[in-house]
């Protein structure tokens, strides 16, 4: 009988392993997937972006944000770059992706793959091999992008306006919306750390500095001298003006960022939420420690990421033009 049990255990195991591999094969996603069929694909992806990015360094930021705008609607599928039609309008003109830039940046790069590899390697896949390039080029730690993925044939500004997290969320809602692509919670504070690079309009934030609680208040939580500060910068209702995310240091990929929300000077509401929560806390004061894992847990999570709701196989399609459906 317990011979009997032993057995009926075993095959149950082997019966589970045969599933979870169905599934991650299903996913299609491997790490050299062009390896036959375009065997120079990712370092030409890298040549043409770093054309751009040795010249132009502030487009590194905007780069790997492209890559999070698309995975977190619809799926990482290349959703983001499709421009609107008389008939629809596209996620690139959602109000969240108004600030987007570098979209050329990806046309260059599929131009070049064209010429080399015609029809074989997808938009989507552009954007997570442009995301990880352009964190290596500003200091970050490489790290290896499965690829594989397909390109979506939709793509509607709604969408966006449903699916992509906002700067003004609490840790609650944060938490959902990550849950929701099956991200974990430290997913969260680990891809928070992508505010290192790049720039925000005031009017992402200015809610903090003049009209917090409706009272002409400002966000309590935030650091009195850096809202002073901020208010230099930017005045209500200024839509034009940039500042730095993580200021001195926005083209450095480095665990700055964790020490500016230690010590609430986290621009957006959605960075100071992680001092609230126990979990995300914990993971901002390790950052500041010589036992930071921020630049080898961030390819983690970056992967993680990529991994949300692709298109393989025979879904989809691979597109000519980033920018249209073929």
């Amino acid at each position: 009988m317990a011979v009997q049990k032993l057995l009926s255990l075993l095959v149950f195991q082997l019966v589970l392993v045969a599933f979870v591999l169905d599934i991650a094969n299903a996913q299609g996603l491997k790490v050299g997937f062009y390896k036959s069929t375009c065997p120079q694909a990712e370092e030409i992806v890298k040549e043409t972006a770093a054309s751009f990015i040795s010249r132009a360094p502030s487009l590194a930021g905007p780069l790997l944000r492209m890559h999070f705008h698309d995975c977190f609607v619809r799926g990482c599928d290349g959703s983001v770059l499709l421009n609107s039609t008389s008939s629809n309008q596209a996620e690139k003109d959602a109000f969240p992706n108004l600030s987007l830039r570098g979209f050329q940046v990806i046309d260059a790069v599929k131009d070049a793959l064209e010429k080399k590899c015609p029809g074989v390697v997808s938009c989507a896949d552009i954007l997570a091999l442009v995301a990880r390039d352009a964190v290596t080029m500003m200091n970050g730690l490489s790290w290896q992008v499965p690829t594989g993925r397909r390109d979506g044939r939709v793509s509607k500004l709604q969408d966006a306006l449903n699916n992509l997290p906002a700067p003004t969320f609490g840790i609650s809602t944060l938490k959902s919306a990550f849950a929701a692509k099956g991200l974990s919670v430290k997913d969260l504070a680990v891809l928070s750390g992508g505010h290192t690079l790049g720039v925000s309009h005031c009017s992402s934030f200015t809610n903090r500095l003049y009209n917090f609680t409706g009272k002409n208040d400002a966000d309590p939580s935030m650091d009195p001298n850096y809202v002073a500060q901020l208010k230099t910068k930017c005045k209500p209702n200024d839509a034009t003006t940039i500042v730095e995310m993580d200021p001195g240091s926005s083209k450095k990929f480095d665990v700055d960022y964790y020490t500016l929300v230690s010590k609430r000077r986290g621009l957006f509401q959605s960075d100071a939420a992680l001092l609230t929560d126990s979990t995300t806390k914990a993971y901002v004061q390790l950052q500041l420690t010589s036992k930071s894992t921020f630049a080898k847990d961030f390819g983690v999570s970056m992967v993680n990421m990529g991994n949300i709701g692709v298109l393989t196989g025979n879904s989809g399609e691979i597109r000519k033009k980033c920018y249209l459906v073929n």
